[in-house]
């Protein structure tokens, strides 16, 4: 994929976005969750309808929605990342291989796959955040994964039901897990954390790097299928550092009512700032125009948005260069 690696950063350091959407837009939260064991389909045949359309009929779309949607929010940021890239747009197209990522490591983790996801019908209260949290946070250094071939993924869709099916299988291993380590001190001590990774790591290590290695996956079908767009932009591996313009984060940010932005243009260029929210949007146009070379400043007030996350995004050229800014103010 050439130079996908120039996308590292940007699929890091925007990979939590999904998670943060979730206090300003009210559909988020169902896209982070199956509790797949509800439906009488998966306890009897291991598998449950795998289209949207198909599902909403047979079980009702309050029964879907209510029960989470992880399966088809993957599926659609895929398809939303396909689309992008067959149209070159790389900006939309790198916002939605994060929330790929996300949705991807949702389905790697057993207790986003239960309606028992925090251990409460097994005396497990809090087991959620205990392990997804407090171990990994304490253990992540062993966690280390070093990559693999991929290939392009025939049917997409199965593809993540397959491994939704299979991860749930992990559920009980968490809450024997927890209640073995409940044995070696109170669930706040570190004998209890200790023993809990020592009694999980033998599965949790293989679900990080099934993550992995599935949004890898995704994400090269993803490309496959959209023709293999050279991801290039500027001719060479480092884009920002050829670009005839660097954009410094906005200040202050967060904000709650007007951010200030700064950039440098090192040629006379036509100049594109734009602000773009999750889905891609356009928020809010603050520059189009032939510039000078040297400093320059713009501001943005946004006017009856809601709080939440927005991406600023400047073009000159052929090179494009993104900024998170997180709005705190709102209607």
């Amino acid at each position: 994929m050439q130079d996908f690696q120039s996308w590292v950063v940007f699929l890091r350091d925007h990979a939590s976005d999904a998670d943060s959407r979730k206090s300003s837009d009210p559909t988020e939260s169902p896209k982070h969750f199956i509790d797949i064991d509800n439906y009488s389909d998966f306890l009897t045949k291991g598998r449950i309808l795998q289209t949207l359309d198909s599902a909403n009929t047979y079980y009702g779309s309050s029964t879907v929605l209510d029960n989470g949607i992880l399966p088809w929010a993957t599926k659609a940021s895929f398809d939303s990342l396909r689309n992008c890239l067959q149209r070159h747009d790389f900006t939309k197209a790198k916002i939605f291989a994060a929330d790929l990522g996300h949705y991807v490591a949702d389905g790697h983790m057993p207790l986003h796959i239960t309606a028992n996801y925090d251990g409460k019908s097994t005396g497990n209260d809090g087991i959620h955040s205990r392990y997804e949290t407090t171990m990994i946070n304490a253990y992540v250094s062993q966690i280390i994964y070093t990559g693999e071939s991929i290939s392009e993924i025939g049917d997409v869709n199965q593809y993540i039901f397959n491994y939704l099916y299979t991860n749930n299988g992990y559920c009980d291993s968490v809450l024997i897990a927890d209640t073995y380590a409940k044995t070696f001190g109170s669930t706040s001590s570190s004998a209890y954390k200790t023993a809990l990774w020592n009694k999980s790591k033998g599965f949790t290590i293989p679900l990080f790097k099934s993550a992995s290695h599935a949004l890898a996956e995704l994400i090269y079908t993803a490309w496959i299928q959209a023709g293999s767009p050279s991801l290039i932009l500027t001719g060479t591996g480092d884009p920002i550092a050829s670009s005839n313009a660097v954009l410094d984060q906005n200040m202050p940010n967060p904000f709650t009512s007007t951010s200030h932005i700064s950039y440098t243009l090192k040629e006379n260029t036509k100049v594109l700032i734009q602000v773009r929210d999750g889905n891609g949007r356009i928020i809010a146009t603050l520059v189009d125009d032939a510039l000078t070379e040297g400093r320059h400043t713009c501001k943005w007030t946004p006017d009856n948005i809601p709080a939440g996350i927005y991406y600023l995004v400047l073009k000159t050229g052929e090179s494009i260069q993104v900024k998170k800014m997180i709005y705190s103010g709102g209607m």
